[in-house]
């Protein structure tokens, strides 16, 4: 599912469509290929169809994915991916039938175990700062051999190099490139400075 030149998972939090189109935009002068947009504001699933019509080759995944209704909706917007965060039997048997693929969260061993018996091998660890950041993920590598991650949670620019310096990460995820500050006065442009810090870019 994962673009691997890409490490960072920009999250997009809006609280309107021409919010969400400005962050992707700012993104995507990034050279980012892939977001997340996060399905909890009532704008999140009309920015989703936005950012597909206006930026086609940018990789929309839906986020917040907790039932087989938002899962229909996120699809029916055009979601190119799902992520959820967080997993049950009913959920998991749901998102079996999906025709994109899916990025389930995950915040403890029984979590992991639980996605792994249905066919997961990259999962969302959320809240990472909360569920053992990165010295719990540095242990599941040794439990969980085949099982990659990308945290999410209490992830910034701060800290991203010490949970991508572990083998069993893939990516890091975050609104940090995003400042709420930044998107209510409008300064896209620190978004796509941001964006590039977090690549090693600039």
């Amino acid at each position: 599912m994962y673009p691997r030149q890409q490490t960072l998972l920009p999250i997009i939090q809006a609280d309107n469509v021409e919010q969400g189109l400005n962050i992707a935009k700012a993104m995507a002068a990034a050279g980012i290929g892939l977001v997340e947009v996060v399905l909890r504001t009532p704008a999140s699933l009309d920015i989703i169809k936005a950012i597909k019509q206006e930026l086609p080759e940018l990789k929309v995944g839906a986020g917040t994915v907790l039932d087989a209704n938002v899962l229909k909706q996120a699809l029916d917007a055009g979601s190119d991916f799902i992520i959820t965060p967080a997993v049950s039997s009913q959920l998991l048997t749901v998102l079996a039938k999906c025709t994109v693929p899916v990025l389930p969260g995950v915040s403890n061993t029984a979590d992991i175990l639980l996605a792994k018996e249905f066919g997961y091998n990259e999962l969302k660890l959320f809240p990472a700062s909360l569920s053992g950041g990165a010295p719990f993920l540095k242990t599941m590598g040794s439990v969980f051999k085949d099982i990659s991650f990308c945290p999410t949670g209490g992830i910034k620019q701060s800290n991203q190099d010490e949970y991508l310096a572990l083998t069993n990460v893939f990516a890091v995820g975050g609104t940090w490139i995003a400042d709420a500050n930044w998107v209510e006065s409008g300064q896209w442009s620190k978004i796509t400075a941001a964006c590039l810090t977090a690549q090693g870019i600039n």
